[in-house]
């Protein structure tokens, strides 16, 4: 004789607390971030390395070069990657994302010329150090201003 029970499935979870969602969302988006940016900085490094120590460019030559190369891939990284669910692809869009982009290779290559002229961060090891200092504190700002102004939530699509 078997006896046969009835499976019930189980009750649906609650659904997330607006904060936990909100942080979840949060986590994302700076995850995606980070994958574009150290795909970028890799780029940056590379061509930086290649130029400075390759081919005898100037420090300075090599770091705006290096972060203008790093600007285009990365682009192309957050278009259609990290913020491919944001608002369509529009000219005001592309001249944000450049016009920031810009402002970054600014604070970039000001903070590289303090650490490699200023203190003296001129050997290989010290200017690739020079350089990153300099990559992470610009990057604070391009994830500020990317999310804010240039990648927008479409509220049609929320």
């Amino acid at each position: 004789m078997t006896v046969q029970t009835e499976v019930r499935p189980a009750p649906p979870a609650p659904p997330a607390p607006p904060v936990l969602v909100r942080v979840r969302r949060l986590s994302m988006e700076v995850a995606k971030f980070g994958v574009v940016g150290g795909s970028g900085v890799a780029v940056n490094f590379l061509v930086f390395n290649l130029l400075l120590s390759g081919l005898n460019w100037a420090p300075m030559a090599a770091t705006v070069m290096a972060s203008c190369v790093a600007m285009a891939t990365n682009y192309l990284g957050f278009r259609f990657f990290a913020y491919r669910d944001r608002a369509s692809r529009t000219r005001r869009q592309i001249a944000l994302f450049f016009g920031f982009s810009a402002l970054g290779v600014v604070m970039e290559s000001v903070l590289f010329y303090a650490g490699y002229h200023g203190a003296g961060m001129t050997g290989p090891i010290a200017s690739n150090l020079a350089k990153a200092l300099s990559i992470v504190l610009a990057s604070a700002f391009r994830f500020l201003v990317y999310r804010t102004w240039v990648f927008q939530h479409d509220a049609r699509r929320e």
